[in-house]
């Protein structure tokens, strides 16, 4: 890999200029450091699985709208190491797709044509915030979400008019309409779709959109959105199954390393195994499993085709939407998905509490999936999970730090620590993921 222009400058890609091969033994080195004055008995550490691209992996990047120095040009890229208010022109990031960056860069040049102006975080004025694009690895399909503010008074200016009218008058089916935001829209739009009609996309479009932010946080925040062109959604595939995105769903952002780490969880569950008896007729007992911190559902659905039943619990409601209709498309109908907060969800004597109130009794998992955020499993449902007594509890840790402070309650409870692996979802990062499987003794 090659350095980038902005690399000192952005922050982002803390490893880059390193040989990946280095990166992934630093990476392993560090995971084992922690881990082992951790862990009370012998266990298997397993060697680090890489991700299979160290460049081009990622399927989601938000880019910000701003300057890199005062009443500077218009910039569009990522923020500056150090630094809240400037950012950098990042057209040439080796993180996502080379489309990304084609589509960074027209976005750029259009605004920057018309003199539209970006959100000022201090003053709270412009239009422009943010760039949301997603690519899918297996599908190809993209979608674009240009993020503004609602504040458009500078397109009622006459010397804005004249602009417009000269730039999107060149742009072959732009409509003219009434509303100055809707011609500007359109204009935008139709300059993406020349790029994919050019051939200057590998990929296509699923969707163009627009999204309204009216929060004063630096942040991506949906205050609703309009479709341009095509769909709200695009499409990307896990181990055969088919999952429909939104722009603001979760889904890890190395599709290629997601497989990689969910084959792992399906080893440590004894997925071959399972699969194996099924196949040859054996009338073996299938299991329960929870999948807790489910997200939009991808494990408790990978798992689901070994389990009686897969029960996924997540806080985020419009995660667990998503996850219903994932299911749905993938024909699986053994998968039930709840929204609510673990501790909350999984109650005392096994019964689970849903998002209307009702209580049911759920059937004792016989495998528990741990998929937390970053800051790990807080200690009142940790304590509630333990109550289950599940023989085989599997824990995918986003930061190997949280997972360390986890196992100590985990293992005074009479877990032992059977195998660990970390694997690389994020090169060039100092960011990995690690998947470890404990079993209860008895």
């Amino acid at each position: 890999m090659g350095l980038c222009q902005n690399a000192g400058k952005c922050g982002g890609c803390y490893y880059q200029g390193i040989p990946y091969e280095e990166q992934l033994n630093r990476k392993e080195r560090e995971v084992r450091e922690l881990l082992d004055p951790v862990i009370r008995e012998p266990y298997v550490f397993e060697p680090i699985i890489p991700s299979p691209l160290s460049t081009r992996y990622r399927n989601k990047m938000e880019f910000s709208f701003g300057d890199c120095e005062k009443d500077g040009p218009l910039t569009l890229g990522l923020h500056q190491k150090k630094s809240f208010y400037n950012i950098l022109n990042t057209d040439d990031c080796q993180l996502p797709h080379q489309d990304v960056d084609r589509i960074l860069h027209e976005t750029r040049m259009y605004f920057t044509e018309l003199g539209v102006h970006y959100f000022h975080k201090q003053i709270h004025t412009g239009y422009l915030r943010h760039l949301l694009v997603r690519r899918a690895s297996k599908t190809g399909e993209i979608l674009v979400d240009l993020v503004t503010s609602t504040d458009t008074g500078e397109f009622e200016t006459g010397e804005f008019q004249s602009r417009m009218n000269e730039i999107v008058s060149d742009e072959n089916s732009a409509e003219k309409a009434e509303d100055p935001e809707t011609t500007v829209l359109n204009g935008w739009k139709d300059r993406m779709l020349r790029l994919e009609s050019s051939g200057a996309l590998e990929g296509k479009f699923a969707g163009i959109l627009h999204t309204r932010n009216e929060s004063l946080s630096d942040a991506v925040i949906d205050n609703g959105t309009d479709v341009l062109y095509g769909e709200s959604f695009f499409y990307e595939e896990l181990l055969g199954l088919r999952f429909r995105i939104t722009p603001f769903s979760f889904f890890q952002t190395n599709s290629l390393g997601a497989e990689r780490l969910y084959t792992k969880v399906r080893e440590y569950a004894g997925y071959d195994h399972l699969k194996r008896d099924q196949e040859s007729g054996s009338t073996a007992h299938k299991p329960v499993i929870y999948d807790l911190y489910s997200g939009t559902g991808t494990i408790t659905q990978l798992m689901s085709s070994v389990a009686s039943q897969a029960i996924g619990v997540e806080i985020v409601k419009e995660a667990v939407d998503a996850a219903r209709d994932n299911a749905r498309l993938n024909g699986i109908s053994n998968c039930h998905f709840i929204a609510g907060d673990v501790m909350k969800v999984i109650q005392e004597g096994g019964e689970l509490l849903r998002e209307d109130g009702t209580r049911e009794d759920a059937p004792r998992p016989d495998l528990i999936i741990l998929d937390p955020p970053r800051d790990g499993v807080q200690p009142k449902p940790l304590r509630k999970i333990i109550e289950y007594g599940v023989d085989t509890l599997i824990y995918v840790a986003c930061k190997p730090k949280s997972l360390a402070r986890d196992l100590v309650p985990l293992q005074s409870a009479g877990y032992h620590v059977e195998k660990v692996c970390p694997v690389d979802m994020f090169p060039q990062t100092n960011n990995i993921e690690v998947v470890c499987l404990m079993r209860r003794h008895t």
